[in-house]
């Protein structure tokens, strides 16, 4: 529950990157370099531009950058019709130069090369620009050596750079990084993208082995897959990365000796099936372990890889190796939460005639526990407790609370001889003493068989979203009756009972807000598209029912945690 009561949120449906994201993801580009928004505004800059051009971030943010920088070989202000940078920043597209002009904030005309390229604010969109003082590349080496050799300029290995921080950050998922990173390098740098990955148990699995022409990329599969064990000895160059010791540059002939490992066996026959004339070899580390190796290999038609080659490719690499080591620590955590969270929702009761089956699903963004929750128990007069509810977070502290409001729950529900409303308007004085809970909803309901074999469902509703029942043919309404406040206001307010009575074949659908609440959109739109939804399915299997209606109505952009109970009565 992403605050109290269940009311729609609002805000865009992905929010803006935050300035200081912005700024740190510019400082670890290594160049100067400045992102403007889409009237050509600076809303980020890195230290490195700050001190090259003599401004300190206060004086650059906020200002159109055209009119603050740039300016003519004589420092006069140019036109907006004659600045090259600014109609590649209007086209949206990528663009470069060699020489121009920015003027510093101590009045000196500062010669630059620029690139820039569209940048990706989250959700709206920016442009990154990359300079540095013109003359100042020479360690690259002169432009035709570098088209000799294959190498990339000063600004095109920063704006890679730059590109690889970006791509690489923007998942926690392992398998969409590795896609990044495939993109990222071929074919850009090379034709063949391998990577090996070292998994929890100190076992190398091949997962990639990745040929790109053009838009075309083609899984060798084959080739994919367990690989050898680690020798401790080998000097070979993918053994060596795999222990994390040195990048190497390899061809063909480096394993034509007779091999002193499985793997150099196996590096031999990558190089036999793909064709590569040259690769590539550096160690994917994170700051604690080595994660595994990225190969990247060329064919016969561009110039061999050279130990030049090799810093750009250790760069990739390390900003790979942290990403990795962030996504495979994100889904641990996650892992580990969902198994606390599994174990801390119960089993459904088996009640004679009648069918149960319930849902939960953890936030799609979230690593920690929630306050969702569902439950259902044996009441001592033989009727069934139903309950549903969400107390506030997404954390340890959530969890915690909603253990502790369940298990009052069921001690108050067994014990009290009282309506539903009278058990949680218990349950509300209770947990304002005796918990940390500061606020959560709770729909309890009690569901028995009465003498002509119909069923009576009571309920009492804690500010929850309210609950679904269905007929066999389709008609849906919400019980909106016996509505109040959610617990923990403190308010002394009576609380009602609704009641009625369910025909054979109806269904009941109990869920918290996840479900139905989107940013952007108010709750009555995701109310009308549970209930058209829930119509449309109601002939369903109650498990079919239950999985296909949480695949149509979940928001795609939900970031908050589903639990959902539904229930069908015989249909005699």
């Amino acid at each position: 529950m992403a605050g109290a009561g269940h009311t729609g949120g609002t805000g865009a449906p992905s929010a803006p990157m935050a300035p200081e994201e912005l700024t740190a993801r510019l400082e670890a580009i290594g160049a100067p370099a400045y992102v403007v928004d889409p009237q050509g505004c600076i809303i980020a800059v890195n230290s490195r531009a700050q001190a090259l051009l003599a401004l300190p971030a206060e004086d650059l943010v906020r200002h159109d950058a055209h009119d603050l920088l740039h300016r003519d070989l004589h420092g006069q202000p140019l036109t907006r019709t004659q600045c090259t940078m600014r109609q590649a920043f209007l086209a949206g597209r990528p663009a470069q130069a060699d020489r121009d002009y920015f003027l510093r904030g101590d009045g000196v005309l500062l010669p630059i090369s620029w690139l820039l390229a569209p940048y990706d604010l989250g959700g709206e969109p920016g442009t990154l620009v990359l300079f540095h003082a013109a003359g100042r590349t020479e360690e690259s080496g002169p432009p035709a050596r570098r088209a000799a050799t294959g190498q990339l300029s000063e600004l095109a290995r920063l704006a890679l750079l730059a590109e690889t921080t970006t791509q690489l950050t923007s998942t926690l998922d392992v398998e969409e990084a590795l896609h990044h990173l495939v993109h990222l390098v071929a074919p850009r740098l090379a034709d063949w993208v391998v990577i090996d990955l070292i998994t929890e148990r100190d076992e190398v699995w091949r997962n990639t082995v990745v040929h790109v022409d053009g838009d075309t990329l083609t899984h060798v599969e084959e080739l994919q897959g367990p690989m050898p064990p680690i020798p401790e000895e080998s000097p070979m160059p993918l053994s060596r990365a795999l222990r994390g010791v040195a990048s190497t540059v390899a061809e063909p002939q480096t394993y034509d000796r007779e091999p002193d490992s499985g793997i150099a066996v196996e590096q031999r026959r990558l190089f036999e099936v793909t064709g590569m004339r040259s690769a590539a070899i550096a160690p994917i580390r994170s700051t604690r372990e080595v994660l595994g190796a990225l190969t990247i290999g060329r064919d016969g038609t561009r110039p061999p890889f050279t130990t030049e080659d090799l810093p750009l490719l250790e760069d990739i690499a390390r900003r790979a190796g942290l990403a990795l080591d962030n996504a495979r620590l994100y889904q641990r955590q996650r892992k580990v939460a969902e198994t606390m969270q599994n174990h801390l929702l119960p089993q459904m009761p088996r009640v004679p005639n009648l069918q149960m089956t319930v849902r939960y699903l953890p936030a799609p963004h979230a690593s920690q526990v929630g306050g969702d929750w569902y439950d259902a128990f044996p009441l001592a007069d033989g009727a069934t407790a139903l309950a549903i509810g969400d107390v506030v977070g997404h954390d340890l502290e959530a969890a915690a609370g909603m253990a502790q409001v369940r298990n009052m729950l069921r001690a108050y529900a067994w014990s009290l001889q009282e309506p539903p409303s009278g058990v949680v308007g218990r349950l509300d004085e209770a947990i304002q003493h005796i918990t940390e809970v500061t606020m959560a909803t709770l729909l309890f309901a009690r569901l028995e068989r009465v003498e002509d074999g119909r069923w009576e469902l009571t309920w009492t509703n804690a500010g929850h979203p309210p609950p679904l029942l269905l007929s066999r043919d389709g008609l849906a309404e919400y019980l909106t009756g016996g509505h109040g406040l959610l617990l923990g206001t403190g308010a002394a307010a009576p609380r009602s009972d609704g009641s009625v009575f369910l025909p054979p074949g109806t269904t009941l659908v109990m869920y918290t807000d996840g479900l139905v609440e989107e940013r952007g959109h108010v709750l009555d739109e995701g109310l009308e598209r549970l209930r058209r939804h829930a119509a449309a399915l109601a002939h369903r299997p109650l498990d079919s029912f239950i999985d296909e209606l949480l695949s149509r109505v979940r928001p795609s952009e939900n970031d908050d945690d589903v639990a959902l109970l539904a229930l069908r009565t015989p249909l005699s």
